[in-house]
C-alpha cells in the first residue's frame, strides 16, 4: 500500500513539474512585407525616389544642353578658353553628381533607418503578443530554414497580423 502511494505522490509530482509548452511560429517575410505600416512607408520612399528621379533627369538635360551650347561656342574660342571651359563643365559636372549621389545615400539611409524600425516594432509586438497570450516560445520561420515545419494549428502568422495592421490603423 504504501508502494503504492509512494508512486501515486512520485506521478502526481512528476506530471504538475511537467507544464504543457505552448508553442507557436510566425512567417517573418509574411508578417513584415504584409504590415500595413510597411506598405505605407514603402509608398512615402517610392514618391521620394520618384522626386529624386525627376531632378536627376533634369539636371542631365540642362546639363547636356549647356554642353551642346558651349560645344558650338567652343569652335570658335582660343585654346586657353577652350580649356577653361572644359575645366567649368568638369566641375559643374562633379557637383551635380556630388549632390545627387548625396540625395541618393539621404534616401537609402532613410529607407534602412525605417526598414529597422519596423522590424523592431514587429518583434516587440510579438514579444507582448506572446507574453499577453501564454506563450512559452514563436518561433519566425524565414527562408534560412528557422522552423523547416509547423503544423498549421500553431502557425499564428495571420492572427498576429492581423492584430498588428489593427494596432496600426488605431495609431
Amino acid at each position: 500500500m504504501k508502494r503504492i502511494l509512494s508512486y501515486a505522490v512520485l506521478i502526481l509530482v512528476l506530471s504538475s513539474c511537467q507544464q504543457e509548452q505552448k508553442i507557436g511560429y510566425v512567417d517573418n517575410a509574411k508578417l513584415i512585407n504584409e504590415f500595413q505600416e510597411k506598405k505605407d512607408v514603402e509608398i512615402k520612399l517610392q514618391i521620394k525616389v520618384t522626386a529624386y528621379e525627376k531632378r536627376r533627369d533634369s539636371l542631365s538635360q540642362a546639363f547636356q544642353l549647356e554642353l551642346q551650347d558651349a560645344e558650338i561656342k567652343s569652335r570658335s574660342m582660343s585654346q586657353a578658353d577652350l580649356q577653361k571651359l572644359q575645366q567649368e563643365f568638369q566641375q559643374k559636372e562633379q557637383l551635380i553628381s556630388q549632390r545627387l549621389q548625396f540625395e541618393q545615400q539621404q534616401i537609402a539611409q532613410e529607407s534602412q533607418a525605417k526598414n529597422d524600425t519596423l522590424v523592431k516594432k514587429v518583434k516587440d509586438f510579438v514579444k507582448n503578443y506572446g507574453v499577453k497570450n501564454g506563450y512559452n516560445f514563436i518561433l519566425g520561420s524565414n527562408e534560412a530554414g528557422s522552423v523547416m515545419y509547423g503544423k498549421e494549428e500553431y502557425d499564428l502568422t495571420q492572427t498576429v497580423l492581423d492584430a498588428l495592421n489593427a494596432g496600426y490603423k488605431k495609431d
